[in-house]
């Protein structure tokens, strides 16, 4: 009787990595793509180097105990992303029986359940105070601070305006197209530009494919550019994500703009999967005034830009 050859042992640390070349281009978010190889690196230690097939329950707890109690986050994190290397691992044949990284009807027996906190919101600096920001903002020199500058006009994410290409870009029409891979909820994405943000875009004039373009041939800035703006500028109790919070508060508390327009300034779904079903259209040009309204609000306190 014919029976397949058996599959050579593998290390959990070599089907773990295996793993995440298989499916790390299917990850849109290159902080998700580092946190995976570092959070099993780093906690998954003592299961690294033992056999696959051989990982238990005890592996998995000696794991996630020094953890799960004081970075509860993390523990959850590593335990989903074990169960899933286990379960690739299965697949391929180089482990049977059930998986022990699951929590239901598993792991819920031997650790505490974990306490959900209140969810935190990004901190966000009140609209009122977005046009003297945005004064001393332009004052200050350097990509980063254009960067800024343009996730404030355009309420955008810091991803999206980061790996922005000039590709993406019409500026005589004053529109931007963000693709569907790059955007969070994967739907293309058209932001109307303001004539602030069509200025700022024709003074930057930088080389090459990316409009913020970084320090590594071919990579635009770092995620981390636009926050040390915020460091160096001293801006307490604030980030660079609360600045879509700032916008929103400002639509829905200063002025007379529908909320779904808000909303699908913002990239949000509106509405249930019928209403969206029916509204097939993204209300382009009524966002093209919220946005320019938006900007003459938050270059209010600015002068003449003068850059050259």
């Amino acid at each position: 009787m014919w029976r397949a050859a058996p599959v050579a042992a593998q290390t959990f640390g070599a089907v773990a990595l295996e793993y995440i070349d298989a499916h790390e281009s299917g990850w849109k978010n290159p902080k998700h793509r580092q946190q995976w190889r570092n959070t099993l690196a780093t906690y998954a230690k003592p299961i690294w180097d033992k056999s696959v097939e051989d990982v238990g329950v005890d592996d998995v707890i000696q794991v996630l105990r020094p953890i799960w109690a004081v970075k509860p986050e993390t523990a959850n994190q590593v335990r989903g992303r074990i169960e899933r290397v286990l379960d690739a691992a299965k697949v391929r044949g180089l482990r049977a029986g059930e998986n022990p990284a699951v929590w239901r009807g598993n792991l819920a027996f031997l650790l505490a359940k974990r306490k959900k906190g209140p969810k935190q919101h990004h901190p966000v600096m009140p609209f009122a105070a977005v046009p003297r920001f945005m004064k001393k903002l332009a004052a200050r020199t350097g990509l980063a601070a254009r960067a800024l500058e343009l996730t404030i006009l355009t309420a955008a994410r810091t991803s999206e305006v980061l790996q922005a290409r000039w590709s993406e870009f019409d500026l005589d029409r004053g529109l931007w197209v963000i693709p569907a891979e790059r955007m969070k909820a994967g739907k293309e994405h058209r932001v109307p530009l303001s004539e602030p943000a069509a200025t700022l875009l024709r003074l930057l004039q930088t080389q090459g494919d990316f409009v913020f373009p970084g320090l590594k041939k071919g990579k635009p800035l770092s995620n981390m550019a636009m926050d040390m703006v915020l460091r160096r500028m001293k801006t307490a109790n604030c980030t660079v994500h609360g600045f879509r919070s700032a916008f929103r508060d400002w639509c829905g508390e200063a002025t007379q703009f529908p909320r779904e327009i808000a909303e699908h300034a913002l990239a949000h779904s509106v509405g249930n999967e019928v209403e969206r079903a029916y509204r097939r259209g993204d209300a382009l040009e009524k966002r093209r005034e919220l946005m320019s309204a938006w900007a003459a609000f938050a270059t209010s306190a600015c002068q003449s830009r003068g850059r050259s």
